[in-house]
């Protein structure tokens, strides 16, 4: 899932931070890349709508198959379809390992979880796509503590790059996380007007 394209370069063309580095050249070139990128562009609804949803995939870093099957699920929820979308994707395991503190972007969280260097509830898993639920403990496994980032992650490197939410309860020096409850809407760290990606699935 993690595409060659260079993420300061599809962050401008998202128009959002994929990563902190891309934080840094939206302050020079708030706008898309290509020689073009500074001039108007005629923007319809379906455009609108099919932005705002590349956005959201962006951001978890997923593929348009796992967002399309968040999104069946989302439907199911009572409630908001948009919020509940994006709550189902909040309690992906790669990207609690993100707003935890333990990895500095999505793309690290997901190699985490991949190479097998995170256990939930003592027993690894190596899927960023697993959901977490209230209660599950998320920590680093043991022989992989010693590794650099998690050395770095410990002594609080990646806390910095953002606040931890309030539905997690972290523990760096443990290098352990847990979910105390599914998340709200409002407190979840991400860029998306969710009625347009719900109108683009929907249509």
């Amino acid at each position: 899932m993690n595409q060659s394209r260079p993420k300061v370069k599809k962050s401008r063309a998202l128009g959002i931070a994929l990563t902190p580095k891309a934080v840094k050249y939206f302050e020079k070139r708030p706008y898309p890349p290509g020689e073009h990128g500074r001039g108007r562009k005629q923007t319809s609804d379906y455009k609108v709508r099919l932005l705002e949803k590349q956005r959201l995939r962006a951001q978890y870093d997923i593929s348009e198959r796992q967002m399309v099957r968040a999104y069946e699920r989302a439907r199911k929820v009572e409630g908001k379809t948009g919020e509940a979308l994006i709550i189902e994707l909040e309690r992906r395991l790669d990207a609690l390992v993100l707003r935890s503190g333990l990895a500095r972007t999505i793309y690290q969280a997901r190699q985490m979880v991949v190479h097998g260097h995170i256990a939930v509830n003592d027993r690894k898993v190596d899927k960023p796509s697993f959901r977490v639920r209230p209660d599950d403990v998320v920590s680093v496994r043991e022989r992989s503590r010693v590794k650099h980032p998690f050395l770095v992650a410990r002594e609080g490197g990646y806390a910095g790059e953002g606040e931890t939410p309030r539905y997690l309860q972290v523990n760096l020096e443990a290098l352990a996380f847990r979910l105390d409850r599914d998340p709200n809407r409002r407190e979840i760290p991400v860029i998306c007007d969710e009625q347009l990606v719900v109108e683009y699935y929907a249509r």
